[in-house]
């Protein structure tokens, strides 16, 4: 394992993907695996990529990559697909739309399933990151699965934030439902050489202005509610106006006024004190959503089987509430102890 990490901190593309896989299927010696990476992280820039389907997302971070490429950038991707609930299988269809970054030794995909996992993302999609930061990769580029309204774990994981919108995708309402103003840092129209892109860019920037006054009271809860206020709040801290930039991915049209608008964020993190803020908030995320896994698993290691189902069945039969029930296993679970 040892020689693994160091080959791969080398940059050493198979053992890379050798250690991807270990930490994605949580096979034993992960733990400290990633406690051997962690040193070595905190460097990348991690930009999230969101939005629903059919927005274009994997041809924009395509396009992206290609474009820090060029500034001569190294990139790693993670593209998030969905496991079907009735085959259990993903397409992991991204790569299909990355064909262009083939070859290139500056970029490394790697697609994940979900697993099960809501939220946008995979289980393991933080360790993920972390195995791509520790191997060097300057950017990466996380692509959720895009399931609309549930996409909220990329506020957890990504520094930055793009949301993908794209004209005649159902009418305005839906951008505000999908909780565009909590989530964006960088708001983009893609395919905007489609009727209706004018529509769908001045909506958003309305959206935007209709957010100021409730973004003052919710300032430190995640980079994405950073909305301009139009008076300086009282702390003298500048607040972040998420841009609204269109787009036409495989052309490469606004690519460059992508990238600047995500240049400015980054800088606009490290001018202020939001980076330590948001970083600390997003540690306690992580430690509560271990914790809350490890005592599962650890319920789950200590109550027999016929005691779970025993419990089904009396709240199916109305002998017991849900809420009994649990105070019933965690009491066995004490017992245990």
């Amino acid at each position: 394992m040892s020689e693994l990490v160091q080959a791969a901190l080398q940059g050493d593309r198979r053992a890379l993907a050798r250690l991807l896989t270990m930490v994605e299927n949580a096979r034993e010696g992960t733990d400290d695996t990633l406690a051997a990476l962690f040193p070595h992280t905190g460097r990348a820039w991690v930009i999230g990529v969101t939005g629903s389907p059919g927005t274009g997302k994997s041809s924009l971070v395509n396009a992206l990559a290609k474009a820090f490429r060029r500034r001569e950038q190294t990139v790693g991707i993670v593209a998030v697909d969905p496991t079907s609930p009735f085959s259990g299988g993903a397409i992991m269809g991204d790569r299909i739309r990355m064909r262009d970054l083939t070859g290139d030794k500056g970029v490394f995909i790697r697609s994940m399933a979900t697993r099960g996992s809501l939220g946008g993302l995979a289980r393991a999609t933080r360790d993920v990151i972390r195995v791509l930061d520790a191997a060097g990769f300057n950017v990466i580029f996380v692509e959720t699965v895009g399931a609309g309204q549930s996409e909220v774990d990329i506020v957890r994981t990504a520094q930055t934030t793009i949301v993908v919108e794209a004209p005649g995708m159902g009418d305005d309402v839906q951008a505000i439902k999908a909780g565009i103003l909590e989530i964006a840092d960088v708001l983009v129209v893609n395919k905007a050489d489609r009727p209706g892109a004018d529509n769908t860019a001045r909506a958003l920037r309305a959206m935007l202005e209709m957010g100021h006054p409730a973004a003052r009271d919710h300032l430190t809860r995640h980079h994405g509610q950073l909305i301009a206020a139009k008076e300086p709040p009282a702390n003298g801290r500048v607040l972040w106006v998420p841009p609204v930039v269109r787009t036409v991915a495989p052309e490469d049209q606004g690519i460059d006024d992508l990238v600047s608008a995500l240049e400015a964020h980054r800088q606009h993190l490290a001018e202020t004190d939001t980076a330590a803020v948001l970083e600390r908030q997003r540690i306690e995320i992580e430690l509560h959503d271990r914790l809350e896994a490890a005592l599962m698993a650890r319920l789950l290691a200590a109550v027999p089987s016929h005691v779970l189902t025993d419990v089904v069945r009396q709240i199916q039969t109305r002998e017991l509430d849900p809420p009994a029930a649990v105070a019933a296993l965690l009491a066995h679970l004490d017992r245990r102890a």
